[in-house]
């Protein structure tokens, strides 16, 4: 028989750009957890044909829209980072799309049953709407200087763009105080990091 909606447990995990967030949100699912990517879903309303591209046409014009159809996000960066109510112009249209979209998405891992949900939010902290949404709150942290070190080898942005990001982001502190449960993953293997994670994915009997 499937668990009932109350015998879930929704755990969120955040963490700076980074971190690992993702990849220990990963884990847990591979130990059996339901994983709830916010920044998935988000990217979905945004793409070609995605609900929440009329919206932001009219808000921001047709220039922000890429050739295929879906939000040109790189446009978008840098008017955000220039414009702040340009970026809460952009949350006003895709946080409620994406909230109803995590939603649909508990209820569906919550009616079949699963022991876990991963709420994988990276702006977790940011927003006071989240502390009555969650049962627990897993921070994944590490130093600045290997936040940066590794957005520069993921993705090549210079220090001073990853910093610019990180602004836009809690502060480390912000987050610890949030949290229920710690990873530091900082100058760890990947297997030493599931090794910290699995212990974590057993307190919750996986």
């Amino acid at each position: 028989m499937p668990r009932t909606a109350a015998r879930s447990i929704r755990l969120g995990v955040t963490g700076g750009i980074g971190s690992g967030k993702s990849t220990v949100a990963g884990m847990l699912s591979a130990r059996g957890a339901a994983l709830i990517d916010a920044d998935a879903l988000a990217r979905a309303v945004t793409a070609p044909g995605g609900a929440a591209i009329d919206a932001i046409r009219a808000a921001f014009g047709a220039s922000f829209i890429d050739a295929h159809g879906a939000l040109d996000r790189a446009r978008m960066r840098a008017l955000a980072f220039e414009d702040t109510g340009a970026r809460a112009r952009l949350e006003q249209i895709v946080h409620p799309l994406v909230g109803r979209a995590i939603a649909a998405a508990r209820e569906q891992a919550e009616q079949a049953g699963r022991r876990l949900i991963v709420h994988d939010i990276p702006l977790l902290t940011e927003s006071a709407h989240w502390a009555a949404q969650l049962d627990a709150v897993l921070v994944v942290d590490c130093s600045e200087t290997t936040q940066i070190a590794r957005v520069r080898a993921r993705s090549g942005l210079t220090a001073k763009a990853t910093q610019a990001i990180m602004a836009t982001q809690s502060s480390r502190a912000r987050r610890l105080a949030a949290a229920d449960l710690v990873v530091f993953n900082d100058g760890l293997t990947l297997d030493e990091l599931r090794t910290k994670v699995h212990r974590i994915a057993a307190r919750f009997d996986l």
